[in-house]
């Protein structure tokens, strides 16, 4: 098995679910091929850096001087793990993606990138049209967007700036650490208001998939009449097939 970098702590609730999801997805893969107990899993490495200093160094969109700090911490992090003799390393955040150009830059270990393992899985849902949810960094950028495309799915057009704060603010809330008892009604209140029927949701946080207790592990999944995408689910399968291949 090839050894996984995790980057995580951004935030540390999301950190966990993918340490736990890559756990139990390799027990599943083992245990469907006979592999008595214990199960074994990929060896990992976690880099965990800090959700308020990360944060507070975010730069201005369009500005890319004003991201050097912000990606230097993720460098950094990324170089520790390919220190630590990762095979590959995977960021357990979705912000950071859209600065992945950036932030991979003179780091040599493959980086699996979530716009990738996400635009994938919304194909499979036949949708046409889909509806990007996260940070205001996440939505105010057109990563997502432009990988969608090459799907061929057309991705929302920008909200206006105060529903991507409110969307912020609802993370930053009802998100913090896992799901607040009213965190998904006000998602879904959120989604009732900007998408329309057919659909794909992306909840392009990781944290937001949280709201979803039993979907955690499921890329694709329907929910309250909507069709959702769970990057984080769809970004830890992409994670296990390369680690377990051969296996």
């Amino acid at each position: 098995m090839k050894k996984i970098g995790i980057l995580g702590g951004v935030g540390w609730a999301s950190t966990v679910d993918y340490y736990r999801a890559i756990a139990e997805g390799a027990g599943r893969h083992f245990a469907e091929r006979g592999h008595g107990s214990p199960l074994p899993i990929p060896p990992m490495t976690i880099e965990s850096v800090t959700q308020a200093r990360t944060r507070a160094l975010r730069g201005v969109a369009g500005d890319e001087a004003s991201w050097a700090d912000f990606d230097s911490v993720f460098r950094d992090a990324l170089l520790t793990l390919e220190r630590a003799d990762c095979d590959f390393g995977i960021i357990a955040s979705n912000t950071p993606h859209a600065r992945l150009h950036a932030i991979r830059r003179g780091v040599s270990m493959p980086i699996l990138s979530i716009f990738d393992a996400t635009a994938e899985a919304t194909a499979r849902t036949g949708a046409s049209k889909a509806l990007v949810l996260g940070t205001t960094v996440t939505m105010q950028a057109t990563n997502y967007a432009e990988r969608l495309a090459a799907e061929g799915i057309t991705a929302n057009s920008r909200l206006p700036e105060s529903e991507i704060f409110e969307m912020q603010a609802m993370i930053d809330s009802d998100f913090y650490g896992g799901a607040s008892d009213t965190a998904r009604a006000r998602l879904l209140d959120f989604c009732n208001k900007h998408a329309s029927s057919g659909t794909a949701i992306l909840l392009a946080c990781t944290e937001l998939p949280l709201a979803f207790p039993a979907h955690l592990d499921d890329p694709l999944f329907e929910a309250e009449g909507h069709l959702f995408v769970n990057p984080s689910a769809a970004h830890v399968t992409a994670a296990l097939k390369e680690a377990l291949t051969g296996t």
